[in-house]
């Protein structure tokens, strides 16, 4: 293979150059990209989570910043680019569709028809971002509609959980061509004859790899991307990136080639990346040398021609001058413990039942555990408050609801990362343990807390936006493992609290959510009351 001035211009023998590399027994695939991650995610800045992918054999992301977008607006995105620039990693964006998500929450910010098209000519947006706001799209409603056209002739991504029959044609039929949001075999079925792409995601919360995997075949492969969505930092860590999603299908059955072509090909062809994504003469020398096609373990990385992985470490990684990072402040109306109490209005209520692996939940209703007609946390049945603090705009809106499956048996745990307005969320027994958790995270001015009465037991400090930090990710890990240590010393069952935590208040993924404003029935695109006067099941 001959590489000239970071590009391939030939792959046959007969070849030399200057500087020669033997790679005898090795093989070359095209560095793997990520056509749909959130970088906040990770809570790790741009750069720093560049550096952790290049190990894994990743050279390019294609990232959705609508999580930022809803906190800080354009200045968020402005400073997402700015950070990302002049790295030897490529991270393009998707202009956010949903800022704010939905007329459910409330929002840092809002991103118009005005704000989108100032993003439509910056080189590295490639498109309109997941279009979560599908009742707004299947009713034609005109704001929803003009983004769309506005982004008519690149890439429009989908988000559409469930969809299905006719209204799944006519949300296709506005121009919206993919869907990372498939958890169902049958599902994925219709969007693959609806002409969708089908972005099989196998991230940290949501994983439907193993689900997904049989429906494709050789004839089909050519429709499906590999993708993580949303990656927490430990697992990034300990498991990898893409190259653990590589292992896994190949584990499950898939043949190598079709996996690496999910992951190289595939989205650089969807996303009209038309240099990257091959080992051809005109692309870009993005290459990854690998031992085997098992492991997918990158023994050295070139990015447009340059070495900047050997052994899987990184070499000479720039060190991005030291920028002026954004500070925004938790604005939150003044709390006490008395707060976060529940008033008793019926004996049954609505509770949000945690999926484990998933990031849908089930709507359940059950008999309420209440004394002196305010309602406890009653863990024998493992129901717990769960409170949204609006942290945007100081309006003191608390949202009050319940959930099953944290298994709590004190204390509380809150975080500033609630997808995707990222209000405050917090899960907890009693409501001093609430109250303590929630504060402080408003003096930190964002973060993750486990507390139990009036003691912080952990916490992680997320400084930019209450999202990322500047921690790398070795010491962010470090505090994350300790955090998650607390909360299972508190009696929490799930793997991943704080990532289970974070989207229990999104109101576009079914079936039961918390936000600010109240209760979200999903399917309904509605605030229910939290207590009901019969059993709606």
């Amino acid at each position: 293979m001959a590489i000239h001035q970071g590009v391939i211009v030939g792959v046959a023998e007969g070849y030399a150059g200057r500087q020669e590399m033997d790679v005898q027994g090795r093989f070359i695939a095209p560095g793997l990209i990520d056509g749909h991650m959130h970088v906040e995610s990770t809570m790790l800045l741009p750069s720093s989570l560049a550096a952790s992918l290049l190990v894994h054999g990743t050279t390019a992301i294609v990232s959705d910043p609508h999580e930022i977008a809803n906190v800080m607006g354009l200045e968020g995105i402005r400073f997402m680019l700015r950070e990302s620039e002049t790295l030897p990693f490529d991270i393009f964006f998707m202009a956010p569709s949903c800022v704010p998500t939905t007329r459910l929450e409330t929002s840092g910010a809002c991103l118009d028809l005005e704000n989108l098209a100032s993003l439509r000519e910056e080189p590295r947006i490639l498109g309109l971002a997941e279009m979560m706001n599908y009742p707004a799209v299947l009713a034609g409603d005109a704001k929803v509609i003009g983004k769309i056209s506005l982004f008519r002739a690149r890439v429009i991504d989908g988000h559409a959980p469930s969809l299905s029959t006719h209204d799944l044609q006519a949300y296709c039929s506005a121009g919206i061509q993919s869907d990372h949001e498939t958890s169902d075999l049958q599902e994925a079925v219709e969007k693959l004859r609806a002409g969708m792409m089908i972005l099989i995601r196998e991230g940290t919360s949501a994983k439907n790899l193993e689900t997904l995997l049989p429906l494709v075949s050789r004839k089909n492969s050519r429709r499906f991307c590999f993708v993580t969505d949303d990656l927490h930092p430990e697992d990034l860590m300990e498991r990898g990136h893409l190259d653990h999603v590589l292992r896994k299908a190949v584990r499950l059955g898939l043949d190598p080639l079709t996996a690496l072509q999910m992951v190289t090909l595939n989205p650089a062809e969807f996303f009209a990346l038309h240099d990257r994504g091959a080992v051809a003469p005109g692309y870009r020398a993005d290459l990854v040398v690998m031992k085997d096609l098992e492991s997918f373990s990158a023994e050295r990385v070139y990015k447009d021609g340059r070495l900047v992985v050997c052994d899987g470490r990184m070499v000479d990684f720039p060190q991005k001058k030291k920028a002026s990072l954004p500070s925004w402040p938790i604005r939150i109306h003044t709390l006490s413990p008395e707060s976060f109490r529940i008033k008793k209005q019926g004996a049954k209520a609505r509770v949000i039942e945690v999926i484990s692996g998933q990031i849908l939940t089930r709507a359940r209703v059950e008999e309420i555990l209440s004394v002196n007609g305010w309602i406890l946390s009653d863990i024998q049945k493992d129901i717990l408050k769960l409170m949204v603090v609006e942290r945007h705009k100081g309006t003191g809106n608390i949202g009050r609801g319940l959930v099953q499956g944290f298994g709590l048996k004190r204390g509380a745990l809150a975080s500033s990362v609630a997808h995707d307005s990222h209000n405050i969320i917090a899960v907890g027994v009693g409501d001093l343990d609430l109250f303590t958790a929630v504060e402080e995270i408003r003096r930190m001015g964002g973060g993750l807390v486990a507390a139990e009465g009036e003691r912080i037991l952990a916490k992680v400090a997320l400084e930019i936006g209450g999202l990322m930090t500047e921690k790398p990710l070795e010491s962010l890990t470090a505090q994350l493992k300790t955090v998650s240590r607390v909360a299972k010393s508190l009696g929490c069952i799930l793997p991943e609290p704080f990532m289970a935590l974070s989207f229990l208040a999104l109101p576009v993924i079914p079936e039961l959510k918390l936000t600010d404003k109240g209760l979200v029935d999903v399917r309904k695109f509605a605030v229910v009351p939290l207590f009901v006067q019969e059993d709606i099941r």
